[in-house]
């Protein structure tokens, strides 16, 4: 009886141990995938944050400045067309 309690307590400290070894194993894999990741990313072209919301606010003051021209264009040739002479734009 006492060898059976020596060989599962030998099994218990077998697992244990191979279970913190492959806990360990993992953990490295893990940050070693991560590492690709990071290096991987960073040789990609993204843009920063900032940049993307210059270029955004370019792109509305872009747009609202289409908009007024449209819609001076569209006064522009509604007075034309009516034959009364614009007044000279400053």
């Amino acid at each position: 009886m006492q060898s059976e309690n020596k060989l599962f307590e030998d099994f218990a400290k077998f697992m244990n141990g191979a279970a913190g070894t492959l806990a360990g194993l993992g953990r490295e894999a893990e940050a070693s995938v991560r590492e690709r990741a990071k290096e991987w990313i960073g040789g990609l072209d993204f843009v920063s944050r900032e940049e993307f919301e210059a270029v955004k606010a370019m792109a509305v003051e872009a747009r609202e400045e289409i908009d007024r021209l449209k819609a001076e264009l569209a006064a522009h040739s509604a007075t034309k067309s009516s034959g009364v002479d614009a007044p000279p734009r400053a």
